[in-house]
């Protein structure tokens, strides 16, 4: 039988998945994460996964893995050698950036680390105009000086980006030639191939971010897919940013496409289960060992944006622009605070408790893992409060220190605050919760819709620990936990389809545009998208292709992305377009006006390559049945005792009234007084508030 292995990278675990195709049966490997080499513990989980399950590698029919290594370069500013070349003039735009500050009133902020130093910034005379007409011809003349002076610097990449290349390419053209035929060994990357789309300094950082972590990218890409061919295994896939899978040639053409790696293959799962229990209205609610995220599936959508800062600070309002680099691809939208299982609680001078952003990561971990940490975690937390087992985690497999965990809390947190070590903990444990909150209204509310709508979808080793008390906060009627919550995104990985995007600047006014003009714009995208989807050897029926456009009105800044509608794109498409848009402008910003012309800026175009459908499920071990009671600390009710249920043995139909905890080997569920945990047919743990 073929099976699928998704492999997705944590802060704290790196997770191996694996979906038998025909019967959906699920196995997990988690491993602890190895930050000195990430690809260490992802080579060891396939290992133990495919020995533990008894799988031969010839069966593995898709092998999907989500990488940080992109963010993690540019966060830890270790990218390549990289150049960039520009108009002269126009050597600066990196450091220039837009006038986007994170605090508007602090005049001594620092601005980002520039991508590239000036001295690897080069000019060169040319210049095309805002019709993409050529005004100043290519100097042919400084290209051997421009050439010489990359060699000189030993430069292993170089990003080129003119001005209104993405009109006329013609120049960007000539130089990528000829820095490609007299340096092989460079990477070069144009900004017209990139991001051809308007705004000058959102292209040139897209270009230059594909430049500085192009090299690092690909030297692991290839190592990891040495390692899976030596053992067998097919073609590696990786999981791009706007949730689909690439093939790692694709993801090394375009290395921006792969920033937000990790938390896409998670709201792709939460949006596969949505289709299978018929909940098209869902918030994603992913905890993890460093971050918490959320991401809000309306009908059956994943909210997507093109609005994104890699390396910035985090912020509950996703990310503070100003303080990152941008970059213009499809990104799945999702509020991040720093709330993990291992976020560091501590006192600040005014004696304020507070949660994260510092982690104790996978080394040394909580305090009560025994790896070394002192400092006090949520986790701890956790422990001490007896939401996590005290003895023991990941099926026995992680001993628990107790002692060390409530030590912690009472050096940093209970002694300063004057508060018992549980105490202590549950005002940690209310902090955080507060923090991730706020990410939950940032997605929902500030979205324009109203959480009591959806049901919310919680998955992360930490998530349905505190899922409960987060739809009590935000009155969410519904709490969905999934088969194997703790491995949930390596699950999104099997379930993604193949996908690539691009997208095209075609800057018109709606209503006095041909719709040819438009047609022929996405008919090159249509081209380049079916070439992706035959090279991936996609057979024509399982090939998709969307198209959409960004629209705004006229005199405002940013765009809204709209669908357009399938078929032959005449007149009447169009104006479906612009009603679209007022529709959504209306959902977003709360007014519109139809009255108002509808400026066109972008086309995009996605390739789909759709895989066949997956059933996510858990299929009880009745054998596995057991229950036993822990002291757990409740806050309508104390210290309380209450039955712990290992979720491996609960059948179609089990039911649960809380207070109760359900086990598993990858995570916890808390059921609270006054809520009911039920088990459906697939193994999903239904939660709503008990009105019997």
């Amino acid at each position: 039988m073929a099976w699928r292995i998704g492999i997705d990278i944590g802060g704290t675990f790196t997770d191996v998945a694996l979906v038998e195709e025909e019967t959906g049966r699920i196995a997990v490997a988690k491993l602890p994460t190895t930050p000195r080499d990430f690809g260490q513990a992802v080579i060891d989980g396939l290992r133990q996964a495919l020995d533990a399950n008894r799988i031969n590698p010839a069966g593995v029919s898709l092998l999907s893995h989500a990488t940080t290594v992109v963010t993690n370069a540019l966060l830890e500013n270790k990218g390549a050698r990289a150049g960039f070349v520009a108009t002269r003039g126009m050597r600066d735009i990196l450091e220039l950036r837009r006038s986007s500050r994170a605090d508007l009133y602090d005049l001594l902020q620092d601005a980002p680390a520039v991508l590239v130093p000036r001295r690897w910034r080069f000019e060169i005379t040319e210049r095309i105009d805002a019709q993409g007409e050529v005004v100043t011809p290519l100097a042919e003349g400084e290209l051997p000086a421009l050439i010489e002076a990359i060699r000189e610097a030993g430069l292993q990449t170089v990003a080129v980006s003119l001005l209104f290349s993405f009109l006329n390419d013609t120049h960007e053209r000539r130089i990528g030639q000829a820095l490609r035929a007299a340096l092989p060994n460079v990477g070069v990357y144009l900004s017209s191939e990139v991001l051809p789309e308007i705004r000058e300094f959102e292209r040139a950082s897209t270009t230059a971010v594909c430049a500085v972590v192009g090299p690092l990218l690909a030297c692991y890409l290839d190592r990891l897919q040495n390692a899976a061919s030596a053992l067998g295994l097919p073609k590696l896939h990786v999981m791009g940013s706007s949730g689909g899978v690439l093939d790692i040639a694709e993801g090394q053409r375009m290395p921006a496409m792969l920033v937000e790696s990790g938390p896409a293959a998670g709201v792709i799962a939460a949006s596969v289960a949505g289709r299978q229990l018929v909940r098209p209205n869902l918030i994603s609610f992913d905890m993890g060992g460093t971050t918490a995220k959320a991401s809000v599936i309306v009908g059956g959508e994943v909210s997507v944006t093109s609005e994104y800062e890699v390396g910035g600070a985090g912020h509950g309002n996703r990310w503070m622009h100003g303080t990152g680099h941008p970059i213009r691809v499809p990104v799945i939208d999702l509020a991040e605070v720093s709330a993990g299982g291992g976020s560091i609680a501590w006192v600040d001078p005014g004696g304020a408790l507070k949660v994260g952003p510092h982690s104790a990561g996978a080394v040394p971990g909580p305090a009560c893992y025994g790896a070394g940490g002192t400092s006090p975690t949520v986790t701890d937390a956790d422990v001490v409060l007896g939401y996590l087992d005290r003895e023991a985690l990941l099926g026995g497999a992680l001993r628990v220190d107790l002692a060390a965990a409530e030590r912690a809390i009472e050096l940093a947190i209970a002694r300063p605050l004057g508060l018992t070590v549980p105490e202590a903990a549950a005002r940690i444990v209310e902090v955080v919760n507060g923090n991730m909150a706020q990410a939950l209204r940032i997605v929902s509310i500030e979205r324009g819709h109203d959480p009591r709508e959806f049901s919310l979808i919680a998955f992360g080793g930490a998530g349905p620990v505190h899922a409960v008390a987060l739809a009590e906060e935000l009155q969410i009627p519904e709490v969905i936990v999934p088969p194997t919550p703790g491995a949930f995104s390596a699950l999104g990985l099997v379930a993604s389809d193949l996908k690539r995007d691009w997208s095209r600047t075609l800057y018109a006014d709606l209503g006095g545009i041909e719709p040819a003009r438009i047609v022929e714009v996405l008919a090159g995208m249509e081209e380049a998208g079916r070439a992706m989807l035959r090279a991936a050897r996609v057979p024509p029926e399982r090939q998709v292709l969307v198209r959409q456009a960004d629209v705004r009105y006229r005199r405002q800044a940013y765009e809204l992305t709209v669908p357009i509608t399938d078929g032959e794109i005449t007149r009447a498409t169009l104006t479906d377009l612009a009603a679209a848009f007022h529709a959504r402008h209306e959902q977003t910003y709360g007014h519109a006006n139809p009255l108002e012309p509808v400026q066109l800026v972008n086309l995009r175009l996605t390739a789909i390559g759709k895989l066949p459908d997956l059933e996510l499920a858990q299929r009880a071990e009745p054998n596995a049945a057991r229950i036993r009671n822990r002291d757990v600390w409740f806050a309508a009710s104390g210290i309380t005792s209450v039955p712990v249920h290992w979720r491996d043995g609960l059948i179609s139909g089990s039911a649960t009234e809380g207070p109760a905890i359900i086990e598993a080997m990858d995570s916890t569920i808390i059921v609270p007084l006054g809520w009911h945990a039920r088990i459906d047919q697939l193994g999903y743990v239904r939660l709503t508030r008990w009105k019997g």
